[in-house]
């Protein structure tokens, strides 16, 4: 698994004008190749009168699935700029979609290839990108007595506590990175003078 990606923070649209011709950037988060085909369908149902919709999506944290459409411009101008923008920010669970609206000038293939780029580089950054790391999750478990202060430590020290549970005892989950392991086992039994549980469990991805 990659130890962190980046994604967009969320759905938006940024448009650019190059020698009179529209282009309309449409970018959203996609955990799915289906999410990312619907969005596709979504924004060319919208734009159906555009002379372009051209598209590239990246699925995956290792960008394991990736997808490009010239949609009609000539081939390699369009989709794979805008996919080779994407991969280049390290975007990941993204999906793009530059719908262009024709100007009367013709912009030839290295126009073409830097209004389609540029494009999705002016979204990304328009419209804003988050990091998203590689956590290990964990398990806590505390009598109720510690229960509260160990809690309000975890979360002032910046610990991400993902979930709350009061039965016999207190079991708190956590997210933490693979690199402080060691570090938060020691530390969690000087705070509980030895008395807390701590199991290790999967991995995921929280924002960074």
């Amino acid at each position: 698994m990659q130890d962190e990606y980046r994604t967009v923070a969320g759905a938006g649209v940024h448009e650019t004008e190059v020698n009179r011709s529209r282009f309309l950037c449409a970018l959203a988060p996609a955990a799915t190749e289906q999410e990312a085909q619907e969005f596709i369908a979504t924004v060319r149902k919208e734009h159906a009168d555009a002379s372009h919709n051209c598209w590239a999506y990246v699925i995956g944290a290792d960008a394991a699935v990736q997808k490009a459409s010239d949609d009609g411009e000539p081939g390699g101008t369009a989709g794979v700029p805008m996919l080779q923008m994407l991969l280049r920010r390290d975007m990941r669970y993204v999906v793009a979609v530059v719908t262009r609206y024709f100007g009367g000038v013709k912009l030839g293939a290295g126009g073409l290839i830097r209004a389609y780029g540029g494009a999705v580089g002016e979204a990304l950054d328009t419209l804003g990108t988050r990091t998203r790391r590689r956590y290990r999750l964990a398990t806590v478990t505390v009598d109720h007595q510690r229960a509260g202060k160990l809690e309000n430590d975890l979360r002032t020290g910046g610990r991400e506590v993902r979930d709350v549970r009061y039965g016999e005892a207190v079991t708190i989950e956590i997210a933490l990175p693979d690199a402080d392991v060691d570090a938060f086992r020691s530390w969690l039994a000087d705070a509980t003078a030895g008395t807390a549980g701590f199991e290790p469990g999967g991995e995921a991805y929280g924002d960074a």
